[in-house]
């Protein structure tokens, strides 16, 4: 095929850049909806069924809205919310903020809908419209993200039909610069890794820009929120869920700290703070026998929760919150 020598004269990429000039270009900061865990782009909050993701995302809006602590202990920049409550009705959703807020004034930012077209019939354009309503809006939420995603043409496969239906949404929240939040739900099959359990093809994560799921924890937290995305820092955080108002809350220190069993917690914060410690010296600073230690720290070495040098030295790995 002889080559256009007209088209050549065109430019193939107008967008791209040079690393130079890449480099010296100053962009302004993200944006977050929550410093941390919530950043401007679509973050998928999976889990799930009951383990309490409408509870979170509901008060993770009231809370944006309103200027409170989100989690009960970030600090937030406060504005406008959308809160799209797809499963629910409005007395529902009454009753539910009325046992959340108590005696607090509710935040006249927080809207609330029951129903939204899907995206591909108008649903994005009505998103849109509100946020041009509200141009210093913080957060959107969909609860849940299978009512408006829609139907995808029959030929196309499920990969490209699941990232297709979560770039809908990301196109609006790229646009507008806001945090746009998809509940969703999670296999019922366990996997060690988090984002092997989102429900739906790897199309579903790979299109959001962060991943959140919610799990229950099996000791001392409620729950564990992973969090994982490209403006987003990997990490853990463990939560505890008061029943009597519906509030998650996070707690202090590494996830790990709070879902182990006692003896194994205490290792890990003697030896987050005594990194190189053998089993004698963590028995006697821990107060546990001597025995139970030698035969704990050699399972969670097995568990990869520690880990053990040539001379029977223990440390904390890094993803647990160690030093070494």
């Amino acid at each position: 095929m002889t080559p256009n020598l007209a088209a050549a004269e065109v430019d193939p990429f107008p967008d791209a850049w040079t690393a130079d000039k890449l480099m010296a270009t100053e962009f302004p900061d993200p944006k977050w909806a929550v410093p941390g865990v919530l950043c401007e782009g679509v973050s998928l909050l999976a889990g799930p069924p009951k383990v309490g993701k409408s509870w979170m995302s509901l008060g993770l809006g009231l809370s944006i809205a309103s200027g409170a602590r989100a989690l009960g202990s970030i600090d937030i920049d406060p504005g406008p919310v959308l809160y799209l409550a797809l499963e629910d009705t409005a007395r529902r959703l009454k009753t539910r903020m009325g046992k959340m807020l108590g005696d607090t004034p509710a935040p006249a930012a927080l809207t609330l809908a029951t129903t939204c077209p899907p995206l591909p019939q108008g649903g994005d354009t009505a998103i849109a419209r509100w946020l041009d309503r509200n141009p210093k809006a913080r957060l959107v939420v969909i609860d849940v993200f299978a009512k408006v995603r829609g139907a995808e043409p029959g030929n196309m496969q499920q990969y490209d039909a699941d990232y297709l239906a979560v770039g809908r949404a990301k196109r609006v929240a790229d646009h507008y610069g806001i945090a746009v939040v998809l509940v969703h739900h999670v296999r019922k099959a366990a996997s060690e890794d988090f984002l092997t359990t989102v429900s739906g093809t790897n199309g579903i994560a790979g299109a959001a820009d962060a991943v959140l799921v919610l799990e229950r924890a099996r000791n001392n937290a409620d729950g564990v929120l992973h969090v994982t995305g490209r403006d987003v820092e990997e990490a853990d955080y463990a939560l505890a869920f008061n029943p009597s108002n519906g509030a998650w809350s996070m707690l202090d220190g590494p996830a790990i700290d709070h879902t182990l069993g006692d003896t194994r917690s205490a290792i890990l914060r003697y030896l987050r703070e005594n990194p190189g410690k053998q089993p004698k010296e963590i028995a006697a600073a821990v107060d546990a026998a001597y025995d139970t230690v030698r035969r704990t720290c050699a399972r969670m070495c097995e568990a990869d929760q520690l880990t053990r040098d040539a001379t029977g030295r223990y440390f904390v790995p890094l993803a647990a919150g160690g030093t070494r």
